[in-house]
């Protein structure tokens, strides 16, 4: 059969017009991006997964993995407008800033050495004006790993550019930091710190610790200013808690916060009171040494139990916690977080299974079942994992 130069012109746009449909709709099956840490090469590298909005189905972009600017990456965070990712690397006491561009592809903008040494958490305010990060060690004369010293909490002010300025004044003790020991009269019991929540209204900071000769867990809590300046709440002294308390998560009203610990195999629930006081609500047990916990619009908790390989749903009502179930994950889970755009996937780095595996949230009960083609081949030792929505923000 042969066209007219009308009925060519018409062929042509047609084809077009697929073609551009074609293009559209594969960029909206992309709802966000993961960016996961990765600890066996030096430096570090960062893994940068594609989300599927339809099946949660994860594909690394085609230029990743990105070096991480450093040696043992080990946490991220990402600025509130998308467009940055901070990475602390552990061995190099370093957080590096990158640039994040529309493809999820990464760009090293900054470096910028945290106070003390072996950082291990980095989190940022809702309204992306500050960085908080933690040190295992204080910046104090003779602190090593081998004669350990407590550790630290530290806040960098964000630059217009993404940039970290330089660390907040503590003028009450310390120049550049903010102490995490039990009183200063035995500063030398050493309390190793591992993990951070910055609440979403961005007026507490709260730190979980523990003492590793004792198994005696401990909660620091901190009001936070408009200056970034941290005052401690309880009169300095944190709460007693459990004996290893190692991942934090808050509802986005700040209303509750969750702590869980890897050795009472148990989370710990609190509802948080307008001074960022806490006042316990109760326990709930666990799998075999939880290690990390996220939450999906506020109804549902999820923790990943780094001994039994799985990970367990919990409904959340006022703060209390229900078992929904327990689901297998791949070998060794250590983090957890839900898809950047809120659609309904979660998702875990799995350290000695060297994977990712991914769930499909049902929005009715928070029962998981596999995303297709789950786990998802990590190059190596995943650690970490944070990410954005894709042209837009989360829901």
């Amino acid at each position: 059969m042969k066209f007219g130069k009308v009925g060519q012109v018409v062929l042509v746009s047609a084809i077009a017009l697929s073609v551009a449909t074609l293009f559209t709709a594969c960029s909206t099956l992309t709802v966000g991006f993961l960016f996961v840490a990765t600890t066996k090469q030096t430096p570090g590298q960062i893994e940068v997964y594609e989300v599927n909005s339809e099946s949660g189905a994860l594909h690394t972009i085609p230029t990743s993995p990105f070096p991480s600017g450093g040696r043992d990456p080990i946490a991220e965070a990402v600025a509130p407008n998308f467009q940055n990712l901070y990475v602390v690397n552990e061995d190099d006491n370093n957080i590096v800033q990158f640039g994040i561009g529309s493809d999820g592809k990464l760009y090293p903008q900054s470096t910028v050495n945290t106070p003390g040494t072996y950082p291990l958490a980095v989190a940022v305010n809702a309204a992306g004006t500050f960085l908080y990060v933690v040190d295992t060690l204080q910046p104090i004369a003779g602190c090593s790993l081998a004669n350990p010293c407590p550790g630290d909490i530290a806040v960098y002010p964000i630059n217009s550019d993404g940039s970290l300025g330089t660390p907040v004044t503590n003028n009450s003790t310390f120049p550049t930091f903010w102490p995490l020991q039990l009183s200063s009269s035995n500063a030398t019991t050493v309390l190793t710190p591992t993990a951070m929540n910055v609440l979403p209204n961005g007026n507490d900071v709260y730190v979980t610790a523990y003492n590793a000769a004792t198994n005696a867990g401990y909660l620091f809590g901190f009001s936070t200013s408009s200056t970034g300046t941290l005052t401690p709440l309880n009169g300095g002294a944190p709460i007693s808690l459990g004996s290893e308390p190692v991942a934090l998560a808050s509802d986005s009203g700040s209303q509750y916060l969750f702590v869980v610990d890897a050795l009472k195999d148990a989370i710990d629930s609190f509802s948080i009171q307008a001074s960022g006081a806490l006042s316990p609500l109760g326990t709930t047990p666990t799998g075999n040494q939880p290690s990390a916990i996220t939450l999906f619009k506020d109804s549902y908790l999820y923790v990943s139990n780094a001994l039994d390989s799985t990970v367990t749903a919990y409904t959340v009502s006022a703060g209390a916690l229900s078992n929904v179930g327990t689901y297998a994950s791949s070998t060794n889970p250590i983090a957890v977080a839900t898809d950047p755009k809120q659609v309904g996937f979660l998702y875990t780095v799995n350290f000695l299974g060297n994977s990712l595996s991914g769930y499909q949230i049902n929005p009715t009960s928070g029962a998981l079942i596999n995303t297709q083609a789950s786990p998802y081949v990590s190059s190596a030792q995943p650690v970490a994992l944070t990410g954005i929505p894709h042209g837009g923000t989360a829901k």
